[in-house]
């Protein structure tokens, strides 16, 4: 009989390789926009691999498993769907014009914007605690889009993605009341291939066989990024898994020096460490109460 503590080590393990194919992710979608790997393609070249492959990847496994699918809500899947793909769009734009620790430590502003908006769009209420973490997460925010020089077109990328994403987070919570975790990726992913699809057509440029294998290592390491996700919240309570989302941004420093050679500077620490601060109090005061925020990646 397995013990608690086997248990969290597995969750442990899924995390940790988890968040580190999350940052892979964004490290070739770097790649491939900074011309590393070829003739740079645009963003929305590579959110076509990032859905399609995927895609492959879940229909696969679909197939194998043969879950019950029940009748989706089609208008909520196609709303988080458009959300899900503007944020990764502008995700994978920002991370090819800044540094991805700066990048990604943006992004983990999502739980702010899921939180803003919870309260017009599910009527939720918001206390000091929570407007507190939000505050500060927005201070780190402010830090990382360094004031000092002028706004990075880059940066509000980032920002644009992160509300995408916190809008996202919403349309999640509705789905998930009614549908699998196994349906959810199953459609989403597939309608994420049509818009994907249907937006890139006006700025088709044929990849090389690189940028293929990048494209294809993009999709399928989401989708096995979230695959351990779901495994650890099966493992472990949610408020136990949250905080390993912030290794996220640690894989994508080591990431950002290994390949490109980044190092993070002063403002960039500083920056990441109050808008995680603010974020991981948010997630932290949310599971506590079972409120709607999730981390970057949920």
């Amino acid at each position: 009989m397995e013990t608690s503590g086997e248990h969290r080590g597995r969750t442990v393990a899924f995390m940790v390789a988890a968040t580190a194919l999350f940052a892979a992710t964004s490290l070739l979608a770097k790649a491939i926009g900074t011309g590393a790997l070829g003739p740079a393609l645009p963003p929305l070249m590579v959110s076509l691999g990032r859905f399609a492959f995927a895609l492959a990847g879940i229909t696969a496994v679909v197939a194998l498993m043969r879950p019950r699918l029940t009748r989706p809500r089609w208008s909520t899947h196609l709303a988080r769907t458009l959300c899900g793909w503007g944020g990764i769009t502008l995700m994978f734009a920002a991370v090819a014009r800044m540094p991805l620790p700066d990048a990604t430590a943006i992004s983990f502003l999502s739980p702010v914007f899921t939180m803003l908006l919870a309260i017009p769009l599910l009527g939720e209420r918001v206390g000091p605690v929570r407007w507190t973490a939000a505050a500060i997460a927005l201070v780190g925010a402010a830090i990382l889009l360094r004031p000092g020089d002028a706004l990075q077109p880059a940066a509000a990328l980032a920002l644009g993605a992160a509300c995408a994403m916190g809008l996202e987070a919403i349309f999640i919570k509705r789905l998930t009341r009614r549908e699998a975790p196994l349906q959810i990726l199953l459609v989403n992913n597939a309608m994420g291939t049509a818009i994907a699809a249907t937006a890139a057509l006006a700025v088709w440029a044929t990849p090389n066989a690189a940028q293929w294998a990048a494209l294809a290592a993009i999709g399928l390491l989401m989708a096995m990024g979230q695959a351990l996700n779901l495994a650890a919240m099966r493992q472990s309570d949610a408020s136990f898994v949250a905080p390993f989302f912030y290794l996220t941004l640690v894989w994508a420093a080591g990431f950002d020096l290994w390949i490109f050679g980044v190092l993070p500077d002063a403002v960039s620490i500083a920056g990441a460490a109050v808008l995680v601060s603010g974020a991981g109090l948010l997630v932290w005061r949310d599971r506590r109460r079972g409120g709607a925020t999730r981390p970057p990646g949920a």
